[in-house]
Parts: C-alpha cells; structure tokens; sequence
C-alpha cells in the first residue's frame, strides 16, 4: 500500500467516524473529539512481524482464547490463504471459572465460537477499547442462557469478560480494524477453557462440563487440522462444523438435517482426533492426575501479572479481594485488581498437529460493504452499546510469547461424504463421540447440554445496562490525554 492509498482511507475513515458522531449526538465541542485510540495505526514491529510471515495488512484474522492458560492467541491469513499464528498476548484478566457462561449474572467468561462483526466494535468503551462477543450467540439462546455485552477489552478488569491490558487492546484492535478495511466481514472468536490437548482432557476428565468441552473441541480440532477458520452451525442444540446440509437447513432447536462435510476436512479431523484419542488414553492409563472441580472461583491473570501484585497490602471490594500494582517510578500511585482465588495455570503443553489442508481462500474486498462512509462509522461500533462489565481495579502490563509458524500441507482433492443426522451417545472415557462406520461418517454430536454453576453469592454490578458514552472531553485539536494508570506508568521493565 502506498502512502497516498493509505492517507485516503485514514482520512475517509476519519471522516466516517465525525458524521457517525454527530448523527448520533455523542459530541459536545466538535469532531476533533472523536477517540484518536480508534485509528491508532500498527506499530513498526507489528508491521515488520506482518512482513517477515508474509501475512498483508487487510488479511483476516481470527482470535483464540484459552481460559486456564490465560492466553489470547491472533491468527492472520498469509499471502497463501492459510491462518498461521500471529502472535500470543498474555491475558491480564479473566471472570469466573472453566466453563461456559449460563446465565446473567454468573460472572462467567463465555466458551465457544462467537461471531464479531464491525458493529461489534466499540471505540467509545470505558475500557480504552472493547469489542462485544455477541453472546448470547444461537447455541447459547438454544440452551436458554442468558446474558449481554461480554466482550474483549483493555483496563485489566473483569467481570464476565476477557481484559487485556490497553496496550494489548489497542494493537488487537487495529489488527481487526484493518482486516474489517481489507474486505473481512466478520472475524471468528474461540473461547476455550484450556488448549484442548489429550493432556489436558485427561486432567479435567472429571468436570461436569466435559459433555460441553468434548462438543467444542471438535471445532478447535476442524481450525486445527485445516488451518481456515470453521463455519460453525446449530442443530439439536449442539455445534456442528463445516457441515452443508443435503436438504432442509439447520434449526438450533430442531432435528439436525442429513449433512455433507467436506472428505479431506473429515479425514484430517479424523487423523487429529486420533492421535488426541491416543495420547488421552496413555494419560489415564499412566493415573495423571485430575484437576479438582472447583466452583466459585474468581477467574484467572497469566503469571506475567499475577508476580507482579502485592499481595502484602489488600483489601476487600464487593466480596472480592482487591491487592495493588505498584507504581514504576517514586511518588506515583498503586493501581489496583480483584485477585483470583485459583492462581494455579496449566503449562503450555506443546501440541502435535496432524497435517493441514491447504488452501486458497482468502477474503476478497467487496466495494459495497466497508467502502461508505455509514459502513465505517458503523465497523468503528460509533452509536453503538457500551459493554456491561462494572469499572473496577485495572492492572496494565503485556508481553507476548514467540508464536510458531504454521506448516500447510499439499490440499486433498475436494470430495464429500454424506452424513447422518442422528445424535449419538458420547463414549465414555474418551474424548470423542463414537465413530459411525466408515460410508456414513456421522459428523452429530451428542447434544451437549449446559454444565452451569451458579455462583452462591449474586453480584450487584456484574452483567449491568451498559454505561454511556462519557468521552468527548477534548478541546478541538487537543491531543487525547494518556492516562495515569498507563502501562509504561506501572509495568516498566516487564
């Protein structure tokens, strides 16, 4: 891109962004209060690290979070089409425990696949920048669970959602941004209570939600194997992937209809799980042993926060206990976060990955979707809703472990295998359904039903009505003010 392309779209973009304001009424003193946080461009490092992995600027992306880790993972689309991993951000914050989120109120962190389109996107957040989950997504309204505005967002607090510090946040964000820009219509968000390794599922073999995690990990495992991001549909309330139906459609409470999903993408999955199934095995025959169920736990930070709290000086918020972040430099002040009552992380069990399919998709830009000036306001979340998660204590640190490369392997030729409709038992102490024979593969899933745990005490604040908008307090042509409780201010040296 040259840097006349790239000085028309900033200032197209920007132009959006002031008629969206305005139409909506959200500015006081005049458009030079529109958020400057909202179009930070990509730093040289990011942009160096998109050149040496030969991934374009506008490519897709997707997100992958793994709660027990506490890790978000960004993939982005090379120049070939295929997802490789972009980068790994160390999660400051997350609510509630492993497991999905059942209702208002439980302060749980959603699992699962979920949906961001550009009205998603939110510059105005209180948490520097947000972006909106879209929970309750069709599988969760099918399993009646309940919910709003849990989102992505910076300002390391949580209740109900994934927090990253600001400056993590703003570099996700621009990634999004630019993808929404280079023709991506909506990018795919996996939540994960852990990495679905065999490992892993022989540890939590005993929790109630591992109906719920068996389901998902089939998902992770089509990403996996085929390095493209999974087409995700309902039926009997459960997920089905990669899935076209042979007649009818997919209803999330109705009967699932008879599916084809693609051979090569059935055959790598199939390889995948095996190994999976294998190594699962040899874990429980070796006695490793379980994770303890817990409930009522208060989330999770990644070690790289959590050594950094004093937990010599804390107090107690709202049930919670609050400890304070110390200030880089003398005379500046603490700031301060709810601790979690489980600081145990699982190690980053390295995976093995059977071959990926290779591919050439990539999105093509469509003139008529993101080129208006409407459609840019609106991708910018400009009028949109504020996320619900209540303004406590915010940590501000990042550091981002080296990611590995993807391999693409050679493509298969293109088949289909008919699949059958009918729901199947889950084997038990196994990670997988059992197979149908081999000329009918049924790709249906046990329906997977909710594993909720309700917290015994309610929260007052947690899963709230969104809060207004209450930026807009710059001069005309002020410079937006950096904070106090910024992350060179507290996190220096990390």
């Amino acid at each position: 891109m040259n840097r006349h392309t790239a000085l028309v779209r900033t200032l197209t973009a920007s132009a959006a962004i002031a008629a969206a304001v305005a139409l909506a009424g959200c500015q006081t003193d005049g458009i030079s209060q529109i958020p400057s946080k909202a179009m930070q461009p990509l730093s040289r490092e990011m942009q160096a690290t998109l050149v040496k992995k030969d991934m374009p600027v506008e490519s897709p992306v997707l997100l992958r979070v793994f709660k027990e880790e506490a890790e978000l993972e960004v993939w982005k689309q090379d120049s070939a089409g295929q997802y490789a991993l972009l980068k790994t951000y160390p999660i400051c914050r997350w609510s509630g425990e492993l497991g999905p989120k059942v209702k208002q109120g439980d302060r749980q962190a959603p699992e699962g696949f979920y949906t961001i389109t550009p009205g998603q996107m939110n510059p105005n957040s209180s948490f520097h920048l947000a972006f909106n989950l879209g929970f309750p997504n069709a599988y969760d309204k099918a399993n009646d669970r309940t919910g709003a505005f849990l989102m992505i967002h910076g300002d390391c607090s949580s209740s109900g959602c994934y927090a990253m510090t600001d400056e993590q946040i703003s570099e996700i964000y621009a990634l999004g941004r630019e993808a929404f820009l280079g023709g991506q219509k909506s990018f795919q968000v996996q939540a994960y209570p852990f990495r679905m390794t065999g490992l892993n599922m022989a540890r939590h073999r005993n929790s109630p939600h591992m109906a719920f995690w068996r389901m998902i990990k089939d998902g992770n495992d089509h990403f996996e194997a085929t390095r493209q991001e999974p087409k995700i549909d309902v039926c009997e309330k459960h997920y089905v992937f990669n899935a076209t139906p042979v007649s009818g459609r997919f209803d999330p409470t109705g009967r699932c209809p008879a599916y084809q999903v693609p051979q090569d993408i059935t055959a790598a999955v199939k390889d995948k799980q095996d190994q999976d199934e294998h190594q699962f095995a040899s874990y429980v025959a070796q006695g490793v042993r379980t994770v303890a169920v817990t409930t009522g736990s208060d989330g999770g930070m990644h070690p790289t926060f959590l050594a950094k709290v004093n937990t010599n000086e804390t107090f107690v918020s709202n049930g919670r206990k609050v400890a304070s972040l110390p200030p880089l430099s003398p005379g500046g002040k603490p700031t301060y976060v709810y601790l979690p009552t489980q600081t145990a992380v699982a190690s980053a069990d390295p995976e093995t990955t059977s071959g990926v399919i290779g591919s050439t998709r990539v999105a093509s830009a469509d003139g008529s979707s993101d080129s208006s000036i409407g459609a840019i306001g609106k991708w910018l979340g400009l009028g949109g809703k504020a996320e619900d998660t209540p303004p406590p204590p915010n940590p501000k640190p990042t550091t981002a472990a080296k990611p590995a490369a993807a391999k693409p392997a050679p493509k298969p030729a293109a088949q289909t295998m008919l699949a059958s409709s009918s729901s199947r038992p889950v084997a038990l102490g196994a990670i997988r359904p059992t197979q149908a024979p081999a000329q009918v593969q049924g790709q249906s899933r046990a329906e997977a039903k909710p594993q909720g745990t309700a917290q015994a005490k309610a929260e007052a604040k947690a899963d709230a009505a969104p809060a207004a908008y209450a930026g807009a307090t710059l001069l005309p042509g002020a410079q937006p003010v950096r904070g106090s409780s910024a992350f060179e201010n507290r996190w220096g040296g990390m």
